[in-house]
């Protein structure tokens, strides 16, 4: 939508698109507030399509002593299990224990007792050695001492934050993605009174008034609003993955283990048809505005750990899809290792800027009340935070035709995409209602979220609205073609335009989701098929001279 077309005063402006400001602009909705949240990049662009994809509650952060953080996120993980089936999914984890490993078996068990008792339920068991070899006989079983058996559960991150926005937008309020804000503008006195935008690519511009602003724009949030603790400011942390298929890690549950090389915890857990191995907890000393890559040190990281803990798979790079890497935003004073630093939120508020950071995916909802509760002052009066009904509409549990689908692929239809669902699967062509090889996304997905996603790119739909782009080889480079056919009447590209997209989709995947080994394959190819394309186009000139030159002599 035009900016020009747009209301001009709102009751709250939320900026940022991730799952932080979709949040806010969920709650603030449901509360009967008129809301508009603005993104500079595309919904989820940042660290919420490119987290672990864990709904959890944190088991090393009671190691740590964060002891409420953790009941907070048991909490809100529960919650999010009951409220959005097939969005948000249980997940079984091992973790295995092994002869002079530390935390060992005394410390796991007083860690999970602790989690059982956050979550009112007895859900973690000892298994001995014979058990958990039979459960994982993949594992090394030298040392090893049994092991663990708990739930956690995971989650579709970007979709997690579309179905938010959606449902907002579908309640009366508005988001835009690809718009900056360049300004807050203030009153004389300093008071906030509303925003300048400008969409990043049309230049278009305009004006947005509202008493109540909120920052919630992550690793960015300072740029907005500095820290008013001269001790404490923002620190990028980045975590990087890799994604094999499940052929080469077969997996039906997650795993946990303890890292050899420095004790902090990793795991490999499969997800939408693949397997993800993780984390790493660095600084991000890069340019927050260039996507992320995984580096070859953290590559050489995650590897040391599965082939350590699963060394008769004999698992090597050439079994990988792709790499992906998101960026923690933490408030530090800097003195702690990464992995030892709170995840903890803190907001800040400074005469209707309202700035929320930090914290955890999980506990989104909590980000989002103690935001609005902080905004309060400048709000309309008489608005309460409903805190007991669900964040999400209600959608059923079977629909009144299947069309041929399972009911597991109904509930994630439901899940990812609401109320929607139903009009995705009875638009499609009976042969788009099949699976992507490789993963569990339906053709008829694409066009779908095409048409009513806001698609400004390539890159939006195959790396966020669908993953094509994180779990099938070379970004799914060999679906291309029947993308375009899916998407050619609902996306307002020509065929240039198409070809346009898919190169810069095809340079952005080897750039932030590639290998760097592959990385380095990719430029140095497309230097040699540059300097190809160069000495032809200098040949053709050439020879249309030469005859003219020829001509002229003779005359």
């Amino acid at each position: 939508m035009s900016l020009k077309k747009l209301p001009k005063t709102w009751d709250f402006i939320v900026i940022g698109g991730g799952i932080t400001g979709a949040g806010i602009l969920r709650e603030g909705v449901r509360m009967g507030l008129k809301g508009i949240l603005i993104e500079q990049k595309d919904f989820a662009w940042g660290t919420s399509s490119r987290s672990s994809k864990l709904v959890h509650g944190g088991l090393r952060y009671i190691k740590e002593g964060h002891f409420l953080m953790t009941k907070i996120a048991v909490e809100e993980r529960d919650r999010l299990l009951a409220e959005a089936p097939g969005l948000v999914e249980p997940l079984g984890f091992l973790l295995p224990v092994y002869e002079e490993q530390s935390p060992g078996k005394k410390i796991l068990k007083v860690g999970l007792t602790i989690y059982d008792i956050m979550a009112r339920e007895r859900q973690h068991k000892f298994l001995k050695t014979d058990e958990f070899l039979e459960k994982l006989p993949s594992i090394n079983p030298e040392g090893l001492k049994g092991g663990f058996h708990y739930f956690d559960a995971q989650v579709d991150d970007s979709r997690l934050v579309l179905r938010l926005i959606n449902e907002s937008v579908a309640s009366g309020a508005y988001a835009l993605n690809y718009t900056a804000v360049k300004s807050i503008i203030r009153t004389d006195e300093r008071n906030v009174v509303g925003v300048e935008v400008q969409d990043v690519e049309t230049g278009e511009s305009g004006s947005l008034f509202s008493d109540a602003v909120v920052n919630a724009t992550g690793c960015w949030a300072e740029k907005l609003h500095p820290s008013p603790e001269p001790q404490r400011h923002l620190r990028p942390l980045r975590g990087s993955h890799l994604v094999f298929p499940s052929d080469a890690l077969s997996l039906q549950e997650g795993f946990s283990f303890i890292h050899p090389r420095d004790g902090r915890a990793a795991f490999v857990v499969p997800w939408e048809g693949a397997v993800l191995v993780g984390t790493t907890d660095i600084d991000h000393t890069e340019n927050l505005a260039v996507v992320p890559n995984i580096t070859e040190d953290e590559v050489t990281y995650l590897m040391e750990g599965i082939q350590a803990i699963f060394p008769s798979l004999n698992i090597t790079l050439n079994d990988c899809i792709s790499a992906f890497a998101g960026i923690r935003p933490v408030l530090s004073e800097g003195k702690l290792k990464p992995s030892e630093e709170s995840r903890e939120h803190v907001v800040w508020v400074d005469q209707g800027l309202i700035t929320v950071t930090g914290g955890k995916l999980t506990t989104f909802r909590r980000l989002a009340w103690d935001a609005l509760k902080a905004a309060k002052q400048y709000l309309p009066p008489d608005r309460e935070a409903n805190r007991k009904d669900p964040a999400f509409a209600a959608v059923p549990q079977i629909p009144a035709s299947d069309y041929g689908l399972s009911l597991q692929t109904w509930r994630r239809l439901y899940g990812r995409y609401g109320k929607s669902a139903e009009a995705i699967v009875r638009n499609a062509d009976r042969e788009d209602l099949t699976i992507i090889p490789g993963t569990h996304t339906l053709w008829a997905e694409l066009p779908h979220v095409a048409k009513n996603e806001k698609i400004r790119h390539l890159g939006d739909l195959l790396l966020r609205r669908v993953r094509i782009g994180l779990l099938t080889p070379e970004g799914g480079k060999e679906y291309l073609k029947r993308v375009q056919q899916l998407c050619n009447d609902v996306l307002p590209w020509d065929r240039q335009r198409w070809k346009e997209e898919i190169n810069m989709y095809i340079e952005l995947w080897n750039h932030a989701y590639n290998l760097p080994v592959r990385r380095s394959e990719f430029l140095a190819k497309r230097k040699i098929i540059s300097f190809r394309a160069l000495k032809a186009a200098l040949s053709r000139i050439y020879y249309k001279v030469r005859p003219a030159k020829k001509h002229r002599q003779a005359a």
